[in-house]
Formats: C-alpha cells, structure tokens, sequence
C-alpha cells in the first residue's frame, strides 16, 4: 500500500514501543517520517529499522513538553521533508501510585509529557497544516481515561486528550484538518512491563492477568496500534474527526 505517498508524518515518542510501531507503519505505507524522541540517538534504532526496509526517516531529538523545542524541531522537519501533513502525539510516561501516596511532581509530570505535549505539538502543527487546508493529527489516550487505580495522574492526562481530540476537530475542521484519538487497552510495551515491576510480577504473569479479563483472551500488540492510528492518519478515514476510537480487545 501507499496511501502515504507524498506525505509527512511526525511521530512523538517513537523510540519504541507504540510509537516505534506507527512510525514503521507510516512508512511501510510511503510516509517519509520524523522520528521524535527524548533524543536523536534513542529515536535512531526506529529510523535505522524504517530504511532498512526502504523507507524515507530522520531522527530528531526534542523534549515536546518544551513548547519552544517543539517549534524549532517542526520548523526542522519542514525544512528537510517540505511540509508537515500528520501528527501523531504519542509521547508519554507513567508514574503510577495510589492517590494518596502521589506527590504533586508526579502528577505535573504525568500531566505535562502526556497531556501539555499534545498541545504544544498540535499548536505547532496546525500552523502549517491550516495555511495548506490539510492535517491528520492522531493523539494516544488509554483506556485509563475510564479510571484506573494508582493513576490518576495518568487518567485524567488521558482524559484530556479525549475533551482535546473532541474540541481540536471542531475548531480545525474547516481547514480540512481531521483531529482522532486512539485508546488502547493492554499493550505488551516496556511501559506496561514496568507497571508490572512496580506490582511485583513479571511482564508474562501481568499480561496473563489481564489476558484473562479480555474478551479476545490476549493482551495487543503495539502494531494492531499502529494500524488504527494509521487508518485515522489515511483518506480512508476522511469523514472521520472528533473521535475516540477504543482498541481493547473487547473490554469494558
């Protein structure tokens, strides 16, 4: 498939996981993609996977949660691609604890890389995309934004990229901009290893817990992630904008 042809993608946090996997699904699909991470050398390991194949990447270091950085680092990958089509906001981190318990840097920092990001990066982005009458932006929520013990923090960053997606695509659709957000359930990711660590059980027995709890009876995989992003990011999802689109595996 080429449905990307000719276009730009900026994915965020793309040194692994998630967004390693939509970066790689981008450009399988002919999208010349900057790869954004904390720095360029943790996103060069998805860049040097993407030309491995033939695919069109740069890395780019930039902290997103820095507006400023994040201006420069998209006038940069105008100035080396042409132009900026889609946006994928999937930077992210956890620190996970009961309410309680949760200092307030925790909570500011959970809420600024996961929610505050996405606003620096769709601001900047709609910039371009409004003066050419063309976007796709697609931010990661979770299925956390329903709520989920020791994260609130968490939760209510994810649930603020929902009420973002919602309003973003009411105020860019006239300038054919399509703004979507993805919530995903159990991926097997280092993130969700991590949350295992932290609850004392390997990343298999974590996963099996939540396998069993799963209609599917499985946790997903970054790359079933990666291909709904992708269809909200295509024409194949041009009358499709303001929503929240679950990939649970069937839970509820």
């Amino acid at each position: 498939m080429s449905r990307f042809a000719g276009k730009t993608a900026v994915v965020t946090g793309a040194a692994q996981g998630i967004g390693a996997a939509t970066a790689l699904r981008l450009a399988e699909e002919g999208a010349a993609v900057a790869v954004l991470d904390l720095t360029a050398e943790r996103a060069r390991a998805t860049v040097d996977a993407i030309t491995a194949k033939g695919g069109s990447a740069r890395a780019y270091g930039c902290d997103v949660a820095d507006y400023d950085a994040v201006e420069r680092v998209f006038a940069d990958v105008v100035r080396d691609f042409g132009a900026l089509h889609i946006l994928v906001n999937n930077a992210g981190i956890t620190r996970d604890n009961l309410f309680f318990k949760m200092p307030k840097s925790d909570w500011d920092a959970v809420l600024t890389v996961n929610l505050t990001s996405a606003y620096n990066c769709s601001h900047v982005a709609q910039t371009y995309m409004c003066k050419q009458k063309y976007g796709k932006i697609v931010s990661l929520s979770s299925r956390s934004a329903l709520g989920n013990r020791g994260q609130a923090n968490y939760a209510a960053a994810k649930a603020g990229i929902q009420g973002l997606t919602a309003t973003l695509a009411i105020e860019l659709g006239p300038f054919n901009v399509n703004v979507n957000a993805v919530a995903p359930g159990y991926i097997a990711t280092s993130m969700t290893a991590a949350t295992a660590e932290r609850v004392g059980a390997t990343a298999e027995e974590h996963q099996a817990l939540a396998a069993d709890r799963t209609p599917l009876r499985r946790v997903g995989l970054p790359e079933e992630v990666a291909a709904v992003v992708a269809f909200l990011a295509s024409e194949d999802a041009s009358y499709v904008s303001g929503q929240t689109l679950y990939v649970n595996g069937g839970a509820r």
